[in-house]
This record gives structure tokens, C-alpha cells and sequence, in this order.
């Protein structure tokens, strides 16, 4: 199960659903070399009509005075719904916060489900700009359950490649507060210094991201040899792991850390739409048997998803974007 990787491959997700045992185990193999860079691209079957449909949408809302769009700003969200503006999230090990803004949404349980009661933070309804930008909403919600579809059905491959059933993950990510998050990222002469740029280095806390496509390049990946692009074929999507999943497969799967610079041969603004797939908040991570042995011993001590996400959203300023940090 060692990776190792450094460089990004490219995999078939539809071959592994449809092909045979062989097909099947050459898709789970290339995974798990790909992630040890912790990023792959994926063939997928996400509409490119809805993906036009939504980055046209979104631009609508971004294009709006920003008094208007700070209408969308949830109190209580800590960045997780509805609007955040610029210059407030600030990657871990960054001194200046990142030029971007974003509008963030996930999909909401019944007011009586458990999880909704124990972690009302973390389930609270989506924010839709439907006044500004009418029909968004339901566009935006399509767009976030064929998402979570996708990476629900990619988990199934990575299950096999660290020794477990391919079903494990179905239960820990079921009703889990994924979230779906579209980012604004305006053009670098615009910034009020040359200090920020539009994501400085990070990890993303979940199991893992996809990113179905976006309007610029930008995004680059840190590998064994440096800073790489990450440049998928067309039609593809980019998938990269976590925290909770580096520390369920005891480093066997690192994070994939990657920032997202202005490319100088294409100025101007940017626009993406990322996914972050968790588990419940109540999902307990520790490292999996089959992820420890006398060679890689148990690195991680065991800590649930809600407490670890909550350590990393108050590291990247959205504790306090809320009022909460002292």
C-alpha cells in the first residue's frame, strides 16, 4: 500500500463501476500511486450543462455590490454557510488572508435527525442568494448532490486500495455535513497588497475534494520535486485527500497540499467550485487495522471529525470571522 508518488495520474471512475476484476484493480491501483501526491483526476458523469448553469449563476451573484452580497454573511457559521467575503479565511501557515470570497452551502437534515440536534452548527439551512440571482438555489442544490454522489462512489475505490470492504465508507459519510463551496477569486491588481495571493499553501480538513472544473489555471500541487500545476485532460475532475482520510489510513494517504497562485500568462479573475466530503461530526478517526503494521506504526491518536474540524476552522481564521475567538 506504499504511494509515493510525484505525479498526478489520470483514472477512470466508470471503468471501475462497469469493467472487470482486472479493469477494477488496475482503476484502484493507479488511486492509490496518484494519491501520494494527494490529488488524482477522474473521469466523471456530472452534466457540463449544469456546471455552465451554475459558474454562470455564480458570476451574477460575485458581480454584485459587496453590500449586498455581505447580506448573505451567516452569523454562527464559521464560513461553513451562506457568504464569506475577502480577505477573511487565512490558510494555517499564512501571515496574510487570502484574496478570495465565497459562497458555501451544504444540504440540511430533518430538524428531529439526531446529528441535526447534537450539531445544529454544522446542519444549519442553506444560504441562497435566490433574491439577487433568481432559480440559483435549486441549480446550486443539484450541483451539490451530484457531487457528493461522485466522491461517495470514488470512496468505494479507495476502500479496496487500503484494505478494507468497498462499502466501508458508505455509513461514516451518509448524512455527513458535506459542503459544497463556490470561490471568487478577482483579479491579483485588485488585492490591496502584493502580500496576499489567492490561496496560500493548505490542506483541506475532510476525507476528500473534488473540483469539477474551473474558469482559469491557478491551482498547483506540492509534490517530492516542488510545486507542480495541476492541469487535468478536459472533462475530468480533480480529487484530493484530507486530514481525516491521512489520519484513517495512518499516512498512507497524505494530504494533498496545494495553493492557488495567479498565473501571470492569464490574468484576470477566477472562479471555482470545490466540494468537501466529511464524514458525521461524530465519526471517531483513528487509524484503521489495515493501515498499521510493524513497519508503519499507529501514528495518530483517535479524535472525532466535528472536534478536528472544528481545530482547523478556528486555525484558518473562521472561529473568529465569527466573533468567537477572544
Amino acid at each position: 500500500m506504499s504511494t509515493g508518488a510525484d505525479q498526478i495520474l489520470d483514472v477512470d471512475l466508470l471503468r471501475f463501476e462497469t469493467g472487470d476484476r482486472a479493469a477494477r484493480r488496475a482503476v484502484v491501483d493507479g488511486v492509490m500511486r496518484s494519491l501520494g501526491t494527494g490529488f488524482v483526476f477522474t473521469s466523471h458523469d456530472l452534466g457540463e450543462g449544469l456546471l455552465d448553469d451554475a459558474y454562470g449563476m455564480l458570476a451574477a451573484f460575485f458581480g454584485r455590490p459587496g453590500a449586498e452580497k455581505a447580506g448573505y454573511v451567516t452569523a454562527g457559521s464559521h464560513g461553513q454557510t451562506g457568504y464569506t467575503g475577502l480577505l477573511v479565511e487565512t490558510a494555517a501557515t499564512a501571515a496574510h488572508a487570502d484574496w478570495k470570497e465565497m459562497l458555501n452551502w451544504g444540504s440540511p437534515l430533518p430538524a428531529g435527525h439526531p446529528l441535526r440536534r447534537r450539531y445544529p452548527h454544522r446542519y444549519l439551512d442553506p444560504v441562497f442568494p435566490e433574491a439577487a440571482v433568481p432559480g440559483i438555489g435549486e441549480t446550486l442544490a443539484r450541483l451539490h448532490g451530484q457531487l457528493a454522489a461522485l466522491q461517495h462512489r470514488f470512496l468505494r475505490i479507495i476502500a479496496l486500495g487500503i484494505g478494507v470492504a468497498e462499502d466501508f465508507f458508505d455509513r461514516l459519510v451518509q448524512h455527513g455535513p458535506t459542503l459544497t463551496r463556490a470561490i471568487h477569486y478577482p483579479a491579483m491588481g485588485l488585492a490591496p497588497g502584493r502580500e496576499h495571493v489567492w490561496a496560500a499553501a493548505h490542506g483541506d480538513i475532510n476525507l476528500l475534494t473534488a473540483l469539477p472544473r474551473a474558469t482559469a489555471r491557478g491551482l498547483q500541487v506540492l509534490t517530492e520535486q516542488g510545486w507542480i500545476d495541476a492541469a487535468p485532460p478536459a472533462g475530468r475532475v480533480v480529487i484530493n485527500s484530507g486530514m481525516m482520510l491521512e489520519q484513517l489510513t495512518n499516512g498512507i494517504i497524505p494530504t494533498g497540499m496545494h495553493r492557488v497562485v495567479a498565473d501571470p500568462d492569464q490574468p484576470g479573475e477566477r472562479y471555482s467550485v470545490v466540494q468537501f466530503c466529511h464524514p458525521t461530526p461524530w465519526t471517531v478517526l483513528a487509524p484503521l487495522a489495515s493501515c498499521v503494521s510493524p513497519e508503519r506504526p499507529q501514528r495518530y491518536g483517535a479524535i472525532s471529525a466535528g472536534d478536528r474540524l472544528d481545530e482547523v476552522l478556528w486555525e484558518i481564521n473562521l472561529l473568529e470571522a465569527d466573533g468567537d475567538r477572544p
